[in-house]
């Protein structure tokens, strides 16, 4: 039976990532995470893969995440009883453009973007959904724009889905972005509702203004800073529909 050296590989392999890809993911996440013990190095995967090495809880954290394996899939495989590696969900980003037909991957995203959030018109107001821990991580939120919420259009329409990373609610100053691709967008809770935009704080952190795109028609409004609005994360990956 295969041992969990060649699970891995075939894991890494269904993804097309070379053993130095695996090892830049893993160090971008070790300096994400705050940990240099979740970087994983070439030469010691290739070792792990060749002898079924054993693997200690950071690494399997890291290779989970990695590979998109959930904590039990990622057990499994250290045990006999180990499901086909062909059947793992993945949440990873291949390397070749995929159209999704069927199987695993497919239902992975069901999961994450649901049809019913693409195919019922979307709601009047911003919302946040409930959370889902069996779907994303457990620090992760989704968010539906609404059709009164005109902040970031043309680059976020009403209706877009956007995932919610709760982890990060610190608004960036000025010199952490260069161009509007790489600012921030956060999404927010006030006292009549959500909304979602980029964000300027004054110097005192008393006030937050909540900035629209240029092309937006819509103005910038202000709040007392953690009286009037909170942030509830920093949005980290979006589905915009192209038509509502």
């Amino acid at each position: 039976m295969e041992g969990i050296g060649g699970k891995l590989r075939a894991a890494r392999v269904q993804w097309q990532l070379t053993l130095r890809e695996v090892e830049d993911r893993s160090g971008r996440l070790a300096e994400q995470w705050g940990n240099p013990a979740y970087k994983i190095s070439a030469s010691w995967l290739d070792r792990v893969e060749r002898e079924d090495g054993g693997l200690s809880a950071t690494k399997l954290i890291v290779l989970a995440v990695i590979y998109g394996l959930s904590a039990e899939q990622m057990l499994g495989m250290c045990t006999p009883a180990s499901v086909d590696p062909a059947q793992f969900e993945q949440s990873s980003r291949p390397n070749a453009t995929m159209l999704l037909m069927k199987g695993a991957l497919e239902e992975h995203a069901k999961l994450w973007l649901p049809d019913k959030l693409v195919t019922e018109p979307p709601p009047q107001d911003t919302m946040l959904l409930p959370a889902e821990q069996a779907v994303v991580p457990v620090h992760y939120r989704r968010g539906v724009i609404g059709q009164h919420d005109r902040t970031m259009e043309p680059m976020m329409k009403a209706g877009s889905i956007v995932l919610i990373d709760t982890q990060k609610r610190t608004i960036a100053n000025r010199r952490e972005w260069t161009n509007e691709f790489d600012r921030p967008i956060y999404f927010l809770m006030t006292h009549k509702g959500y909304v979602s935009g980029w964000c300027e704080l004054d110097k005192g952190a008393d006030w937050l203004t909540v900035v629209p795109h240029p092309l937006s028609f819509e103005s910038s409004r202000r709040w007392r800073y953690r009286k009037e609005i909170e942030v509830i994360g920093t949005v980290a990956a979006m589905f915009m529909r192209r038509e509502v």
